[in-house]
């Protein structure tokens, strides 16, 4: 089988699939990206620009959507010199959004298109306006709606879709629900497994003798990820319990939503106005896997905080590793947290409630293996890799013979 995969970031969601289905010599693997940082044996990686900038003079409704074309006509040449050497594929995966799908069914009309849908805007009702709903101008709202323009257009084209979890697909059109198959990524269960003698060493840092450990884990510390909640709950925590250390995993940047003025990050903006103790407050930056486990692995309680957007993997690592989690009492973290049962849940928007329900699980901490084994044995149940691979590769399978896969 020939498969081709399309993804802005290499290998991302694709990361499992892709190296099982390179394994296959029958199978002829190409992922095309606009960067890899690293390959997978037997894996052929293309990467594509967008030949220009947005237009400064398009409409700023507009704007995601010619970015969109950009990217789709970077790969439709990109698809062109495949096709002239022979390349036809049988099924293209793609993530959808950022238009690279959007015309490769004009280049390979006989393949099958398989989407991977993440997300759909709504200005109402979701992560828009979750944080301040009075910001939300007619303008606004018409803006984000028009964000949709290339996901429709994959979603109308597209054979067959993928979606990760159901909060996910409740923010997709119901019209397309009929041609969405709810699965989710999946975790390497026997990677994020618990370790109660995991050393409590990353690099420099040594947290061998600090008495509670809370961590906070990001892809980058901004608002939609609750950071500067987190910060003010973790500031409060710090006042109050001297033995207390606190981890914050990732980079001081914004990867969603607004970003501040002038380059300023939300790290060192909430250092400033909180003036947390600097020798209990760590900073890591982004970790190698190895060293990432063993933050998720030697915390006394690991916060969880999202407003109503994508989940992330982080959460379901987290459980996997047996961890006593504090998220945000939001839609998409409800969905896998059941409060006093997998983990427990605070009000987003409220660090002083956060704060006490962290302090409530440091108190009682020696108590709650029952809450930490119920997590792991979900993680394991709903989101093991070695569960849900099989399911994906079935899926494109059935996608690729033109079979219907179940929802």
């Amino acid at each position: 089988m020939n498969i081709l995969f399309l993804h802005n970031n290499f290998p991302a969601q694709y990361r499992h699939v892709a190296r099982h289905l390179a394994t296959d010599k029958n199978n002829r693997v190409i992922f095309m990206s606009q960067r890899v940082p690293a390959g997978i044996p037997n894996v052929s990686n293309i990467i594509y620009k967008p030949h220009r900038e947005i237009n400064k003079a398009t409409h700023h409704y507009l704007r995601p959507a010619e970015a969109a074309v950009l990217n789709a006509q970077a790969v439709f040449r990109n698809c062109l010199e495949l096709k002239k050497k022979g390349f036809e594929p049988d099924i293209i995966c793609a993530h959808s959004g950022w238009g690279n799908s959007l015309y490769v069914k004009e280049v390979f009309p006989k393949a099958r298109l398989l989407s991977y849908v993440e997300w759909y805007y709504h200005a109402h009702g979701s992560d828009a306006d979750y944080l301040d709903p009075s910001a939300m101008s007619y303008d606004n709202a018409a803006r984000i709606h028009s964000k949709n323009i290339p996901l429709l257009m994959d979603l109308a084209t597209s054979d067959w879709g993928q979606v990760p979890t159901r909060f996910q697909r409740t923010q997709i059109p119901a019209v397309f629900h009929s041609k969405l198959s709810l699965l989710h990524d999946g975790v390497d269960t026997d990677f994020f497994r618990p370790n109660p003698d995991a050393v409590k060493k990353i690099g420099n840092l040594d947290l061998t003798h600090a008495g509670e450990i809370l961590t906070y884990a990001t892809r980058g510390m901004e608002p939609y990820r609750g950071f500067p909640e987190f910060m003010r709950a973790a500031a409060m925590l710090m006042k109050r319990r001297p033995k207390l250390h606190v981890v914050v995993v990732g980079e001081d940047r914004v990867a969603y939503g607004a970003r501040l003025p002038d380059g300023e990050g939300w790290g060192k903006r909430m250092v400033a106005e909180l003036k947390p103790d600097p020798e209990r407050l760590h900073f890591t930056g982004p970790l190698a896997y190895g060293d990432y486990v063993k933050v998720l692995q030697f915390s006394t309680v690991r916060a969880y905080l999202t407003v109503p957007f994508v989940l992330s993997w982080s959460l379901i690592e987290s459980l996997a590793c047996g961890g006593l989690v504090v998220g945000a009492d939001t839609a998409p973290v409800r969905e896998v947290i059941r409060h006093g049962e997998t983990g427990f849940l605070a009000p987003f928007g409220d660090p002083e409630a956060f704060a006490r329900q962290i302090e409530e699980v440091l108190d009682n901490a020696p108590e709650f293996q029952d809450i930490r084994n119920a997590a792991r044995k979900l993680a394991l149940e709903k989101y093991a890799l070695k569960k849900l691979l099989p399911r994906q590769l079935r899926l494109i399978k059935d996608v690729a013979a033109g079979r219907i896969p179940p929802h």
